[in-house]
């Protein structure tokens, strides 16, 4: 199971905001930051304050992403 933060990425182009500048706005952490970078899970807290800060849903910031069925197999 994984997921994808692309789409937070994308946005952040079209509102021509930084990453610095989200972490500032969101009051996220630098490590958290990372953990985004990496496409690692944070809480959903954090997810909250992003889409508070971006004025966004969830669904704008993050995608899942299905595991290949012949990985599990």
């Amino acid at each position: 199971m994984s997921i994808s933060y692309n789409r937070l990425w994308k946005l952040l182009v079209d509102k021509s905001m930084s990453k610095a500048d989200l972490r500032k706005t969101a009051s996220i952490s630098p490590n958290t930051m990372t953990k985004m970078r990496r496409n690692e899970f944070v809480s959903l807290e954090i997810l909250c304050k992003v889409c508070d800060a971006l004025n966004c849903d969830f669904g704008d910031i993050i995608e899942y992403i299905k595991p290949n069925l012949k990985e599990n197999q």
